[in-house]
């Protein structure tokens, strides 16, 4: 049997097939959580699992909220990773709309919100990451918003409307992805971003000027160097005030500036934390009955020699698997390569590897005219990441290359007369 519980997880009922009396307790029903619920069975553990989330729903995509959720083109049912029937044949318990407020590492019990105890033999965390926040004034008007889970698209849905004007406050993906909807919602949507590019802290100038001039063809304004100070209006968002005495009217405003770890239940139970829940090559904290996925960690990355934390769907579900593994005794080690990807219009930019500290940029294709091009990064002369907009195969080369640090003719790769069959065939 399997059991989605809403309140308390004191159920007489229990699960028979499971073989042993040993417990291990997933903190966050996140895309991390989901995979590693599904990986320790499928590593072995025979005893119960159970995932607690705060929200009321069993894992899903997180993707598509600001595309085709936001639109109203996908429901939630659409959004589950898995069907519930899929964590019932292996008996994996949820315990929902329900948060965790303390871990006692020492007798191995975490306390939930509304004071109940739950042993533990094993422990994971996957607790996220939560919206960074603005506080100026009026920014607890209805429609200053957020866009991280289901309740966020749902309110934001409810000031959507034909010619309404929405403001996007940051640049980054989420923004553009969130601008791009909303248009082809047709609404009438102006970015706001800070610093002198969209995307500054990403991409090579060759990239944000690209996604700058696509944006625009599209009925989108983009204006930079922009300080918003604050908002305004009676019971609800009306305008949006910068520091230059600008004031912009908006419907509607989707903030959207980054988020911030989830580790306060980590910090407060003595576990390392660092920019994030620190785990080593195996993803446990240094606890070894404690293993942590997902966009709350920060660990040691090999293929570039320093410790990170990623934001990614992809590290959340491979760390998982690693996880997983490691609370059942078996040390696989987590050094897979990063990757990433973004939907606007009719753009798919695939992301692979990390381009900071640059200091060479190979294009393939002119990003000032059409939309399809790739940008190549280079640093001390090997290639550490690749955008890759509406080409899949140099995503599929640039990945190889920089995981197994091969060596390019940087001038072939710049010539679209060279087909990424003849390159690929040569690496």
């Amino acid at each position: 049997m399997h059991f989605i519980f809403s309140g308390s997880v004191n159920s007489k009922e229990v699960l028979n097939h499971i073989m042993t009396d040993t417990c291990c307790i997933i903190i966050g029903a996140s895309h991390a959580g989901g995979q590693l619920a599904v990986s320790l069975r499928q590593s072995g553990w025979e005893g119960r699992i159970l995932a607690i989330g705060s929200e009321p729903y069993l894992p899903y995509n997180r993707p598509p909220l600001s595309k085709t959720f936001l639109s109203g083109e996908k429901h939630i049912e659409d959004l589950l990773i898995r069907p519930e029937d899929q964590y019932e044949k292996v008996g994996i318990e949820f315990l929902l709309g329900q948060e965790v407020s303390e871990i006692n590492r020492k007798a191995k019990k975490v306390t939930l919100t509304h004071g109940e105890v739950i042993a533990y033999d094993k422990l994971a965390l996957t607790t996220g990451a939560s919206v960074r926040k603005l506080n100026l004034p009026g920014s607890d008007l209805r429609g200053v918003l957020y866009l991280r889970d289901i309740s966020d698209v749902e309110q934001i849905q409810q000031f959507i409307g034909a010619r309404k004007k929405a403001v996007i406050i940051g640049g980054g993906y989420i923004g553009l992805e969130t601008a791009a909807m909303l248009k082809k919602l047709d609404l009438d949507v102006t970015i706001f971003e800070a610093s002198d590019r969209i995307l500054n802290r990403v991409t090579a100038p060759d990239v944000s000027a690209f996604f700058t001039r696509v944006h625009s063809e599209e009925g989108v304004t983009i204006k930079t160097g922009v300080n918003v100070t604050g908002f305004g209006g009676e019971d609800r968002v009306s305008e949006v005030q910068c520091a230059d005495g600008t004031v912009f009217p908006a419907d509607l405003v989707v903030i959207g500036i980054g988020v911030i770890p989830n580790t306060a239940l980590a910090e407060a139970a003595g576990l390392e934390v660092r920019n994030g829940i620190n785990v080593n090559e195996h993803c446990l904290t240094n606890d070894e009955d404690i293993a942590a996925a997902g966009d709350c960690t920060n660990f040691y990355q090999p293929h570039y020699e320093r410790e990170i934390r990623l934001e990614s769907v992809q590290n959340a579900m491979d760390q998982a698997k690693v996880a997983a593994a490691a609370l059942c005794g078996n040390l696989n080690q987590y050094n897979a390569l990063p990757w990433f990807w973004s939907d606007q219009f009719d753009l798919k930019l695939q992301i692979a590897g990390l381009s900071e500290y640059f200091d060479e940029v190979v294009l393939r294709g002119n990003p000032a005219e059409g939309r399809k091009f790739s940008a190549f990064y280079f640093r001390d002369g090997r290639m550490i990441a690749v955008d890759a907009v509406n080409s899949p195969q140099e995503f599929m080369l640039g990945k190889q290359i920089i995981s197994k640090q091969l060596e390019v003719d940087r001038n072939r790769l710049s010539d679209p007369a060279v087909a990424m069959k003849e390159l690929m065939v040569s690496l």
